[in-house]
């Protein structure tokens, strides 16, 4: 059982020729555009955002959306706003299930927009051409649809299968131009591919979910272990003789053991179903049963 855990086995390299070719589609299309809104995770601000993106924009306006705020901790989204805004780069809270923020990201929106600019082109009385990108499941299509007040993103079944390319009318005012998610070439960074994968942007074939599991409850167990004991029951008497363990690998084994025995992940014979306890824990800190945690916090990337 425990040779089906293999911790700090994440060198992934993966990028497939259909995310090659998004890639070419949007920086050809970025010449149409006046706004990049790029959007991105509240939880994992720095690990969500594509670091080709200053290559792909160049010198065009950029908007900020710090989407799935109401799973990410409230004061930690204040931090992250103020961080991109002292970067003159404007940035706003977002929940798209709710609409919660879509309001001031319209006004955002036309705070960026440089009208005299445009009307010196010629684009009198024209809609604001905003391009929404974000890599795969920060929730883009839900954003569309909910600024758009419509179901009208069209949502792949897999990472950057995201439809074709296409216009959306918002209103008289602004239009948005709707990108398949894309992520970088090489995700050589553990910790960023990790927190990819809490997230649920690398998805299960790319990394074993019960390696994810093991490294998120190494990692929540640090800081969030009252989270841990709300959620599952976990008794005092129980965690303290985990926690006493000396051996890391030991200590979190036991810990999914006994979360798995909490929520009746077992196979026949009595053993752990490590697979699926894995994937109930990751669902709930995913869906927010684990509270509102920020994986990455500004002094953790400073």
């Amino acid at each position: 059982m425990n040779d089906k855990i293999r911790p700090n086995s994440t060198n992934i390299n993966w990028y497939p020729g259909h995310m090659a070719k998004a890639k070419r589609q949007i920086i050809e299309d970025v010449k149409l555009i006046d706004i990049v809104a790029e959007i991105i995770d509240s939880r994992i601000p720095i690990s969500s955002q594509n670091p080709d993106i200053k290559e792909i924009i160049k010198d065009k306006k950029r908007l900020i959306i710090l989407n799935k705020s109401d799973l990410a901790c409230e004061k930690e989204n204040k931090k992250w706003v103020s961080y991109f805004e002292n970067q003159n780069i404007p940035a706003v809270l977002v929940n798209s299930v709710t609409g919660t923020g879509i309001a001031e990201t319209i006004n955002k929106i036309n705070g960026i927009y440089d009208k005299e600019k445009y009307e010196e082109k010629g684009r009198v009385g024209k809609p604001i051409r905003i391009m929404i990108l974000g890599i795969p499941n920060v929730g883009k299509s839900s954003f569309i649809n909910r600024i758009a007040k419509r179901n009208t993103a069209q949502v792949g079944n897999k990472p950057g299968v995201t439809k074709q390319k296409q216009w959306i009318h918002v209103s008289d005012k602004i239009e948005l131009l709707d990108t398949p998610g894309v992520l970088w070439p090489k995700l050589d960074n553990e910790k960023i591919a990790l927190n990819l994968a809490y997230t649920g942007t690398i998805k299960n074939d790319i990394l074993s979910i019960i390696d994810i599991g093991y490294e998120f409850l190494k990692l929540f167990q640090k800081k969030y272990l009252e989270n841990l004991k709300k959620r599952y029951k976990l008794g005092d008497n129980e965690l303290n003789n985990i926690l006493q363990l000396e051996e890391e690998r030991e200590k979190i084994l036991e810990l999914m053991s006994l979360i798995a025995k909490k929520r009746g992940a077992i196979i026949s014979g009595g053993e752990i179903d490590y697979e699926r306890v894995s994937n109930i824990i990751l669902d709930d800190f995913k869906s927010g049963k684990l509270g509102r945690i920020t994986l990455e916090t500004l002094e953790d990337v400073s």
